[in-house]
C-alpha cells in the first residue's frame, strides 16, 4: 500500500455558520464555512426564511414584475383603444361617412355613441350618412371592441 496518500485528518476542525453558530468536528479541512446550519435552517427554526444562493428568488421577482409591467402596459393600450375621445378617422370607416359627420360637427366616437344611444334616426339624419354607413360603421365599432347602446343595437328598415 502506497504511504502519504491519505489527506490530513483535523479531529478538531471549526465549522462556522453564517448565523454565528460555530461547532467542531472531524474533517480533512481544518476551518468550514457553511450558510445554513440546524440553529437558523427554516425547517428546523419554523422560521419563514429564503435561502438563496444562486439568486434564483431574484430571478423569479423579476419576472413576477415584468409580468405585472406587461400586463399593465397591454391593459393601457386596451383603454386607449376603446377610448371614447378617439377620432372616427382612425377607426378605417369610409371618408364620405367621415366627411359627413364631420359637417354635422360630429368627430369623436364618444359623439357617435351618444347620438346611437338617441336612437338610429338621429344619425340617420345627418345629410350624406346612409343606412349603409350607419351599418359599416356600427359593424366597425363593434370590431373594435366598442359597446353599442341598446337603442341602436338593430337596423330597423
Amino acid at each position: 500500500m502506497k504511504s502519504d496518500i491519505h489527506p490530513k485528518y483535523f479531529t478538531d476542525a471549526l465549522v462556522t455558520c453564517s448565523c454565528g453558530n460555530t461547532w467542531k468536528t472531524g474533517s480533512t479541512r481544518k476551518e468550514i464555512r457553511t450558510d445554513v446550519c440546524s440553529r437558523c435552517h427554516p425547517f428546523y427554526t419554523g422560521e419563514q426564511r429564503i435561502v438563496d444562493t444562486e439568486g434564483q428568488v431574484d430571478r423569479f421577482y423579476k419576472k413576477i414584475e415584468a409580468r405585472k409591467q406587461f400586463l399593465a402596459v397591454k391593459e393601457a393600450r386596451e383603454s386607449a383603444r376603446t377610448s371614447l375621445d378617439r377620432n372616427l378617422v382612425d377607426i378605417n370607416i369610409s371618408d364620405r361617412a367621415i366627411d359627413a359627420l364631420a359637417k354635422a360637427g360630429i368627430v369623436t366616437v364618444g359623439q357617435v355613441l351618444d347620438k346611437l344611444s338617441q336612437g338610429e334616426s338621429t344619425l340617420l339624419s345627418v345629410d350624406g350618412f346612409g343606412r349603409k354607413y350607419l351599418a359599416d360603421l356600427k359593424k366597425r365599432l363593434r370590431q373594435i371592441g366598442y359597446e353599442i347602446p341598446e337603442a341602436a343595437q338593430e337596423i330597423t328598415v
